[in-house]
């Protein structure tokens, strides 16, 4: 039996990798029928998130369901399974790039973000700041158009 090369190792993974997103896409389309849907994607992330603060981040499962929908919501918006993966490879890439602030300074309940280059708008939702970089999509009340 020939050994792989590490390139043809990973070549294969991310081929598996590619091949579950079509089978997720597929399978989502006919459960949850075609479309971006993205209110209820969304909602349905919110709702998974409040499982994960429940379990105090312990259960494996409960964050793959988060990390499932938001592939869902990336071939819903007209991504490929090829697009998916390498817009994934290149944000880690420029994340890995940017300045961040000493996480030891931070507080622990709070988000740490990537030193911003560019002005950000705070707007509050459901009783919570946020800034966005896409401030361009929100109304001056701060919800989505």
């Amino acid at each position: 039996m020939k050994m792989l090369t590490e390139a043809e190792y990973e070549a294969r993974q991310w081929q598996g990798l590619r091949d579950h997103l079509a089978r997720q896409a597929e399978w989502s389309a006919k459960t949850f029928g075609p479309g971006p849907r993205v209110a209820g994607v969304v909602d349905h992330i919110r709702k998974e998130l409040v499982e994960v603060e429940l379990c105090d981040g312990r259960d494996l499962e409960e964050w793959i369901d988060v990390v499932i929908l938001a592939l869902d919501g990336a071939w819903r918006m007209g991504a490929t399974p090829e697009q998916i993966i390498a817009q994934l490879l290149a944000k880690q890439a420029k994340n890995e790039a940017r300045q961040w602030p000493d996480w030891r300074t931070m507080p622990a309940g709070k988000a740490i973000e990537h030193v911003r280059e560019t002005p950000t708008k705070r707007i509050v939702r459901e009783g919570r700041d946020f800034d966005v970089k896409h401030h361009d999509v929100y109304n001056d009340g701060g919800a989505p158009d």
